[in-house]
């Protein structure tokens, strides 16, 4: 699964300040006003002064490094459940309960595709542990009940990763329910009768 985004930008969205390198960059994946989906990159500091989205899907804390101009575009532009999940899970990343339920949801997905194995729970068994086969970095993910109710509460997150489902076509104005067709018909033969 791949989403494209737009890779980190090379200045605050806030404070229209240019980055340097080392710099702690906070990143958010939204939903804009007018319902697209978006990146906004800001340097920590300004985090605070942020003008909220729509939406917030997730939020990561990176260290800035410059693009170096032989690097792939293409391939910065790509975002994959794998990499986001990695970003997200990543121990230096401040937690952040709005990324929970995404991030639930991703170990769950990388787990059934043989990228992550679990290897059980913390002490306290508040968090699962999960093994990134390719780096055999340990992660932890908070616990959670993968219910019905769960992906309704994340279900406009996944929408941005697999993409909303389609809405079906609504029947047409002149196209009438049965019932509705029928009371009007039952309408007319007593006014027929009647006169």
């Amino acid at each position: 699964m791949e989403l494209n985004l737009h890779p980190i930008a090379t200045k605050c969205c806030v404070s229209g300040r240019e980055f340097a390198e080392g710099d702690r960059v906070v990143c958010y994946l939204v939903r804009e006003a007018d319902g697209l989906t978006g990146r906004r990159d800001l340097l920590e500091s300004e985090d605070p002064n942020l003008p909220p989205p729509a939406e917030v899907y997730c939020r990561w804390v990176i260290s800035y490094k410059p693009r170096r101009g032989e690097e792939n575009a293409d391939r910065a532009l790509k975002l994959t459940a794998e990499n986001l999940f990695l970003t997200l899970a990543d121990p230096a990343n401040p937690p952040n309960e709005a990324n929970t339920p995404l991030l639930q949801f991703l170990a769950l997905m990388l787990e059934r595709k043989k990228i992550l194995k679990p290897r059980g729970l913390t002490p306290d068994g508040e968090r699962q542990v999960l093994e990134h086969m390719r780096s055999h970095q340990m992660y932890e993910v908070p616990v959670g009940d993968l219910n019905a109710e769960f992906f309704v509460k994340i279900q406009s997150q996944l929408d941005v990763l697999v993409g909303a489902p389609k809405k079906k076509a609504e029947p047409a104005a002149a196209e009438k329910p049965a019932a509705e067709v029928a009371e009007q018909s039952d309408a007319a033969n007593a006014a027929k009768v009647t006169t």
